[in-house]
This record gives structure tokens, C-alpha cells and sequence, in this order.
């Protein structure tokens, strides 16, 4: 235990609030050795709108991770969603001083750094510079220029800005939780890491994963990052649409979504019916399944006109090899793969958070809910393991984010500190100035 960093995670969804702590085995898995859950009842449409009903749903979630792993969280990695993520293409261009030495990473560093001054629009920050392909003295397509010789040095960059007022309103939650927020990270991204293989990514693949605020999609193609964006429409619109549809309680509309729905009403039996129980005194109201999956079917066929938008206007959608890959907790909605694949004509599978974890546990995580979740620690472990190579030059460091609450104890008792922040302040832009799936029973 004392060799072995920790990871933890927290998502911050609209439906639910996930916290994850996972480690690496000797093979580069990442095994889930706690996690714990919340409903969440303070976050809209993937953006924080009551400070204090998210912050209870954040210490219940942790306190659950904490007893069943047996290690105490106090530095987490955290998602960012929501409508207001935006992305935009620059394009970047630094003159290195000398040209004996070959390209090194502090080059690339440097280059991004650039792109890390674009004006934005007022209340905007960039949260993520993500390099794609590079040119180095005119020559083009070059995926790592690392090594090369070469002065001018030049790069296509995806930029993702989002909002300074979000993102300050997630930080003030983890910090009335009792944590530090080490980093945001965009949600699509780290789902994408969580259940697309590389063979996807090369080939060209679209990642929908649909939450309970939002459907936020990123598109890959040679490996690199291509397009990102957020539809403002998840789970939650399907639930108001059966309730509002079939004039129920709103939880009975999730009930009916969950248990009976489905995304395609063709085949759906004319005379089947479900009894909802009537409010004190009424009678009881029955509601068709033909019905509720027509209801359900023109929600999702809206979504995915939108996605299906979003993937033309990226330029890429006759370059997707891998088609589409649903994930999040509106990818468990039965026939979606068959109505996904019947409007966009393009390969559909589900992606589950499979792809990069250890068996151990593993069926406690396999479910497309927690594919961000999963993703935000694969996030954290590449963060960390750069932050050591950087500072011990790739030696072994025993990371303080969380430590066994034995261990805890006895530093307690002795009077000694024990959490030191290891892993770097937050982003600088918190001090200038997320989304998720179906709620389970």
C-alpha cells in the first residue's frame, strides 16, 4: 500500500454524484477499489444551480467511496459538462532559438501555453489546449514532432472553453465538501478514454454519451480529437416529456422510462398496458407501452437529429470507420442502438467502461453510467504519472491524494501533518474568475 498511488474521482452529474478511487496494478490496469453514489438534486443540465444541496449529495457520495475502500479522499479530479462548453480550431506557430537541439516536450509546452493567451469571450476560459497534428518546417501531418530538428514549429489546436462562473461554482462545492480540486476535466473526454479502444479512435469513431442534463459528443479520427460539443438534451428531457405525455408524478414518469420504455414503438403490442398507482383516493391510471415508447422514440429521434448535425458539421462523418458509440446512463435504453443505427445509417454499439480495468470488481462499474467516472481516474493517473516525470525524472512517488485511514490514525496521534498536494495547485483560471445519466431506482 505504501508504494501504490491512489486516484480519486468525483462526478458531478445531474441525475447522480459518483465517487470513484482506483489505483494501477502490475499490469497498467486500473482496478476500482471504492465507490460511492448520490442522488443529485443541486445541478441542472450539467451546471451547479444550488451550492448546498450539491455539496450534501458530494459528502455522501465520498463518505460512501471512503467505507468501502477504506481510504480517505482528499484530493480529487473532477468533470466539467454542461451548455455552456464551447470548442473552437487555432492554429499555432513558435520559432525555436536554437537549432542543434531537437524538439523537446517543453517546445510542445511552450506552443500550447500560446494558445493558452487566444482572447475568448468575456466570462470564458479555456479549460483544455489539445494539440493535433504538427508541422515542423513545413513539413506536415507529424503526430509527435518530439526528437526532430527543426525551427519553425507550427500545430492545429481543439480548444474547449467553458464558463469562469461554472466552473468557480463546481470548486466552491468540492471546497464546502472539505476537498481539493486538483483539475477539471471535460466530461466527453474522459468517458471517451474510459470505453474507446485506439483501434476506434485511428479509424474514426463518434462518442454520444448521453447524461441526464446533456448529450455531449466527441469525435476522433487518426487518433486525435476532432470535435466536441454539448447538446442541451439527456434523460431527463425524455423523463418531463413521459410525465407531462402521460400525466404522471415525475418519478413514476423515470419509473416507466427505466422499466418499460423503449426507443422504438414499431413492434410495441397495441393493448399492453401498465397500472400506475392513483394519487390518495383516485383511481388507478393505465398507461400504453405503445404509447410511452412513441413519446419516448420523438425525444430521442430529436437528439440524435442534433448529434447527427453536429457530426456533418464537423466535416468527419463519412470518415468514421467505428461509427458511433453510445455511453452514459441514457445508453441503456432499449432499441436505442437499432433506432441510432436505422437514422444515421452509421455502426452503433454501446461502450462500456471495460476497455482499461482490471477484473477486479469489475462488475460493479460495468455499466455506461459511470464511463466518466471511470475515464476521470484514467485522467488523473496520466496527469500524475506526468507531473513525476517531470519532477523526479520518472522516479516512484508516493502520492498523498488519499491514504488508508489506519494510516491516518496513527498521524493523527503522533501530531504529524499528512496530506501535502503533491499533485500541483488548480488551474490557474479558477482564481480569475457537468453531464450524466438515468437516476436508478
Amino acid at each position: 500500500m505504501n508504494n501504490q498511488a491512489y486516484i480519486a474521482a468525483l462526478d458531478i452529474g445531474t441525475t447522480k454524484i459518483a465517487a470513484f478511487v482506483g489505483r494501477k496494478n502490475e499490469h497498467g490496469k486500473i482496478e476500482i477499489v471504492g465507490m460511492g453514489r448520490a442522488d443529485s438534486l443541486g445541478v441542472m443540465r450539467g451546471v451547479v444551480a444550488n451550492i448546498d444541496k450539491t455539496v450534501e449529495a458530494i459528502k455522501l457520495a465520498v463518505k460512501e467511496a471512503e467505507d468501502n475502500s477504506g481510504i480517505e479522499i482528499k484530493n480529487v479530479y473532477v468533470g466539467i459538462a454542461g451548455q455552456h462548453i464551447k470548442s473552437l480550431q487555432q492554429h499555432g506557430i513558435i520559432t525555436r532559438k536554437n537549432l542543434e537541439t531537437e524538439i523537446q516536450r517543453e517546445d510542445i509546452k511552450m506552443l500550447c501555453e500560446e494558445m493558452r493567451r487566444l482572447v475568448v469571450n468575456p466570462g470564458d476560459k479555456i479549460i483544455h489546449v489539445l494539440p493535433q497534428e504538427f508541422t515542423v518546417d513545413n513539413e506536415k501531418g507529424i503526430k509527435d514532432p518530439v526528437g526532430m530538428a527543426g525551427i519553425r514549429l507550427e500545430a492545429n489546436f481543439h480548444i474547449i472553453t467553458g464558463n469562469i462562473g461554472a466552473a468557480q461554482n463546481i470548486k466552491k462545492c468540492i471546497e464546502k465538501a472539505g476537498l481539493n480540486l486538483i483539475d477539471l476535466i471535460l466530461e466527453p473526454l474522459a468517458s471517451s478514454d474510459a470505453v474507446l479502444t485506439e483501434e476506434e479512435k485511428e479509424a474514426g469513431v463518434a462518442l454520444v454519451d448521453i447524461g441526464g442534463g446533456t448529450t455531449d459528443l466527441a469525435i476522433f479520427q487518426d487518433g486525435i480529437i476532432r470535435h466536441t460539443s454539448v447538446i442541451p438534451f439527456g434523460g431527463n428531457s425524455i423523463t418531463e416529456d413521459i410525465k407531462n405525455g402521460c400525466l404522471v408524478m415525475r418519478n413514476q414518469a423515470e419509473i416507466l422510462k427505466q422499466r418499460f420504455g423503449s426507443a422504438l414503438a414499431e413492434g410495441m403490442v397495441e393493448n399492453q398496458v401498465v397500472s400506475i398507482p392513483g394519487l390518495r383516493g383516485r383511481d388507478a391510471k393505465e398507461i400504453s407501452v405503445k404509447n410511452l415508447a412513441s413519446i419516448i422514440q420523438a425525444r430521442m429521434e430529436e437528439i440524435i437529429e442534433l448529434v447527427e448535425s453536429e457530426i456533418s458539421l464537423s466535416g468527419y462523418k463519412n470518415k468514421l470507420i467505428a461509427g458511433i458509440v453510445v455511453t452514459g446512463g441514457g445508453a441503456n435504453l432499449k432499441n436505442l442502438v437499432q433506432l441510432i443505427e436505422y437514422k444515421t445509417g452509421m455502426d452503433v454499439r454501446i461502450g462500456l467502461p471495460i476497455e482499461h480495468l482490471a477484473p477486479v470488481k469489475l462488475e460493479l462499474v460495468k455499466h455506461p453510467m459511470y464511463a466518466t467516472s471511470v475515464g476521470l481516474i484514467m485522467k488523473g493517473f496520466e496527469d500524475y504519472e506526468s507531473r513525476q516525470e517531470q519532477q523526479l525524472g520518472g522516479g516512484i512517488l508516493i502520492t498523498d491524494d488519499i491514504t488508508m485511514k489506519d494510516t491516518l490514525k496513527e498521524k493523527k496521534a503522533s501530531g504529524t501533518g499528512l496530506f501535502g498536494n503533491i499533485l500541483g495547485r488548480t488551474k490557474n483560471w479558477f482564481n480569475e474568475g457537468v453531464d450524466d445519466d438515468f437516476k436508478k431506482e
